[in-house]
């Protein structure tokens, strides 16, 4: 009776230790964190990169398991063509615009991750991305490493379809006379993290 006492208050003991591990929050760096992001048409593509405004992780047992950032739609550039050419500048400005991300009206995006697991060595993430006010799921695979109270995510590139947050220009899911002045709906994106605590 002794020994069956003992068993269950070293189980119990047990429970209670596994459960109460501290979660910690890693807050993000937005100086050194970004959105790189690649559109494509038929003659050609542009990339570039998007900022954080602000965001965090949720970490238990060195895992996320949580978190959010805040998407800077204002800050959105184009890296294909020197900065000071005339047409970078029309390419961001028309990015801004109502015909596609229409930041005047929707300055920020989000991404709340809603689950995570282990698969391959590298973490898969599952959350919703909202631009434009539409939410929608997405997940990626992203290699992350926390060291020395320091957290690096870094994403495989995956792909969007943009018709999806409703960014209608030259998209053929709304029009059917483009021809080949179509831009492709599928855009692609990965995503580089570094928190801290």
């Amino acid at each position: 009776m002794k020994k069956t006492l003992l068993t269950v208050i070293a189980i119990s003991f047990l429970a209670f230790s596994f459960t109460n591990i501290k979660k910690t929050n890693y807050k993000v760096n937005t100086a050194t964190s970004k959105i790189n992001w690649k559109g494509f048409k038929p003659t050609g593509s542009h990339y570039g990169t998007i900022d954080l405004d602000n965001g965090n992780l949720l970490i238990k047992n060195d895992k996320i398991i949580g978190g959010e950032f805040t998407i800077n739609m204002n800050s959105i550039v184009d890296l294909d063509m020197p900065a000071d050419n005339e047409y970078n500048a029309k390419l961001v400005s028309h990015l801004k615009s109502a015909d596609f991300f229409d930041v005047e009206k929707y300055p920020n995006g989000s991404f709340q991750i809603k689950e995570t697991e282990d698969k391959d060595g590298k973490t898969l993430i599952k959350g919703e991305l909202t631009l434009k006010g539409i939410s929608h799921p997405v997940s990626f695979l992203a290699d992350v490493k926390i060291e020395n109270g320091q957290l690096t995510l870094k994403s495989e590139t995956f792909k969007i379809d943009r018709s999806k947050w409703n960014i209608r220009y030259k998209s053929k899911s709304f029009f059917d006379d483009l021809k080949d002045k179509f831009i492709e709906d599928v855009m692609e994106i990965s995503i580089e993290v570094i928190a801290n605590k």
